[in-house]
């Protein structure tokens, strides 16, 4: 049995009020006064003061839950297979994997050579650099032209800002260079002595130099061999798949543009691949005498083109996949015999297998109402084996191999769930609720086998919505926490995502955003109509743009749910639009609008969670953040919960949970997140009516 650790009783609970000192803010002839402006001064001692008194208040109000915390703490650890391996993939002469060990926060880094029963190398021990650090993370690695040099970068403040390192393999040399405020984004040229590597602006954090590095020559002196000067567009460099040229991406929003030099060249000139173009966006890979290109270039969903590498400029371009308004093309994989393509249809993914010879085109066959498949690690062009990855609400994660030219699929790996798990116990399903325009919205939901639909299961309801990303049908062992305890869990594929085409983001973002929130809401009606659950024991939970989300819906309809959970929530929207001097902003006035326009301005201004908050009964809220957030600064969701602690009309819990050791991804190490995560479960199970611990 394991023993909670001992807590001192807090002596009293009493939630901390921040101190207005308002700010006029004004903008196209509007007025706000911004009370909490000050919060954003993270050297200011009155700030940690007041995330400090938060913290104490959020964990005086839990206290009497710590036991049931701990447990699920245990339970959700207890579920995972601590010494571990990942399944290997070959690349030249090595076989890649990562394996953990038991107890350990962090990878291990590993090959071998030629064979898998071969002496085992340990590239890195991510658990020997952690040492020292509360925080700690690999952000990116490279093994060079000849298999012998490692590049790495490390973050040890979770501002996402690396330290590039190098390691001799043969000799386990540490070397000496070393880059510092930087993306860990690197690609190796051929000569085994170059690395091209991005770099950050050091106040916005966005990727705008390419830098070239030569081992041996001191850092400062390196080479900068592209600057992104348009503030919108971040760059980035990579190696293709064929090693024969090093790229160059520069993108944003709605954009896109490629720079390419043979990776035989290293010090010589990039290449313009195609000019960017407003709304043209592309990506490309080569193989062989041919660069193949993903284009929404007439073709809002994305079709394949192929074009010569003597001749890049789009009145060459040959079509290989015709655009289709019903099929969202996501990505490709080039072999020497086969294509394959990432499609997504009616909100589900599919890999479409075409030989090259033009026989025997087919599509994997899955079986399962909703799921989640993917392509996985592919670095040979010379195999009929297709490396790809499944999951489902009720299929722990797998990796598989198969064979385009048999058709046989081989299980290489499926994650193995402790504690007794069985997948025959849960259901998983899809419906569709009605949109207020009349558009039909896919809900995914897992459950027990047996849960009566009589609306008194307690249900967690999942969304995101933005920058086009699909939140899928994936499996979570954590999650089994509150399915073994009544729960429905269940995802709101929503506009603004991309789950039902390239349409189906552009209907939810700039002027359309609001979107969005209403079709969070209809799905939230949908699962309470169907009788899945009732406002009574309805949750809601979003993550960053996510948090967004939980903002909007609960000043929009409090009354529908008992408690929303909002991560890092994006909540003061306008105020950080209005800032080109933090993180993210100019990239993104494609996706939220600029407000320095009238209408974008009075239509953000209309939905920004922080300044629709009005005196109200809002649902039981807890909100996390972490002090060194670079993506949603932690002082926005500091403001929120300050102005909902003194506007909001009821008596329902306001909790305000800031790591004060990390950033938007929360605590780093294996397990140590999931602590994090048992204490959102403490506090959603803790909110159902007559629940007690097991």
């Amino acid at each position: 049995m394991s023993i909670a650790p001992k807590q001192e009783v807090p002596s009293a609970i009493i939630p901390p009020i921040a101190q207005p000192n308002p700010v006029t803010l004004e903008k196209h002839g509007h007025t706000r006064i911004d009370p909490y402006y000050w919060l954003n001064d993270r050297e200011n001692p009155d700030v940690i003061a007041y995330l400090t008194a938060e913290n104490e208040y959020t964990e005086a109000v839990m206290f009497h839950r710590k036991e049931l915390e701990h447990e699920l703490f245990e339970e959700i650890k207890g579920r995972i297979k601590q010494t571990d391996l990942s399944v290997p993939y070959k690349l030249d002469d090595y076989f890649y994997y990562t394996r953990f060990e038991e107890g350990k926060e962090y990878p291990i880094f590993c090959r071998k050579k030629e064979s898998l029963d071969a002496d085992e190398q340990i590239m890195l021990d991510a658990n020997v650099l952690a040492e020292g650090h509360e925080y700690f993370a690999i952000g990116g690695m490279a093994v060079s032209f000849k298999q012998n040099l490692l590049a790495y970068a490390s973050d040890t403040q979770g501002r996402r800002i690396y330290t590039i390192h190098f390691k001799n393999l043969d000799t386990g040399e540490l070397l000496s260079d070393t880059m510092t405020g930087v993306t860990g984004n690197m690609a190796w040229a051929n000569d085994n002595q170059t690395l091209f590597y991005s770099k950050q602006d050091p106040a916005t954090l966005r990727s705008h130099q390419i830098c070239r590095h030569v081992l041996g020559d001191d850092p400062s002196t390196d080479v900068i061999v592209y600057e992104e000067k348009d503030e919108t567009f971040s760059t980035a460099v990579f190696k293709t798949k064929s090693k024969r040229y090093v790229m160059i991406a520069s993108q944003q929003t709605v954009s896109s543009e490629y720079r390419y030099i043979e990776a035989d060249q290293p010090t010589g000139e990039f290449t313009v691949f195609l000019p960017r173009a407003r709304n043209h966006e592309y990506d490309v890979e080569h193989d062989q005498d041919s660069f193949f290109i993903r284009t929404n270039w007439q073709a809002k969903n994305f079709r394949l083109m192929k074009t010569s590498v003597e001749q890049t400029d789009q009145a060459h371009w040959q079509e290989v996949i015709p655009h289709r308004d019903d099929v969202l093309l996501e990505s490709f994989e080039l072999f020497r015999d086969y294509l394959v393509l990432d499609e997504r249809k009616h909100g589900l993914t599919n890999l479409r297998v075409i030989p090259w010879s033009g026989d025997g085109e087919h599509y994997l066959d899955f079986g399962e109402p909703t799921y989640l498949a993917g392509i996985g690690e592919n670095p040979d062009f010379n195999t009929p084996l297709l490396r790809f990855g499944y999951t489902s609400m009720t299929t722990p994660n797998s990796v598989f191999d198969y064979n385009m030219e048999t058709r046989e699929k081989v299980l290489l790996k499926q994650e193995e769930v402790l504690g007794g798990f069985d997948r025959e116990k849960y259901c998983t399903e899809r419906v569709w609720a009605t949109a207020t325009d009349g558009v039909q919205v896919p809900i995914s939901l897992v459950y027990q086998k047996g849960c009566p639909k009589d609306g008194n299961n307690p249900l967690l309801l999942y969304g995101y919505g933005s920058y086009g990303a699909c939140m899928d049908a994936n499996f979570s062992s954590p999650r089994l926490s509150l399915l073994d305890r009544g729960f429905v869990f269940a995802i709101a594929h929503i506009r603004g995502g991309e789950e039902l085409g390239r349409h189906w983001y552009e209907e939810g973002k700039l002027l359309h955003k609001k979107n969005t929130f209403t079709d969070f809401i209809t799905c939230a009606e949908h699962v309470i109509a169907q009788g899945y659950t009732k406002p009574e024991k309805l949750f809601v939970m979003g993550g960053s743009a996510g948090g967004l989300l939980m903002g909007a819906i609960v000043n929009m309809r409090p009354d529908l749910f008992k408690g929303a959970v909002a991560q890092v929530p994006f909540v003061d929207v306008i105020t950080t639009m209005l800032d080109p001097n933090i993180p993210l902003t100019t990239g993104e006035y494609d996706e939220w609008g600029d407000p320095n326009h009238k209408e974008s301005y009075e239509y953000i201004m209309s939905y920004s969670p922080y300044d629709n908050v009005k005196a109200k009964a809002y649902p039981h809220l807890l909100v996390t953040t972490g002090l060194h957030d670079s993506q949603v600064q932690y002082w926005e969701p500091a403001k929120w919960v300050a102005k909902l602690r003194t506007m909001k009309t009821n008596d329902n819990r306001l909790l305000l949970k800031t790591n004060m050791d990390a950033g938007h991804g929360g605590a780093s190490g294996r397990f140590r997140r999931y602590k994090e995560l048992a204490f959102v479960y403490t506090f959603l199970l803790d909110l159902v009516d007559n629940y007690s611990d097991i």
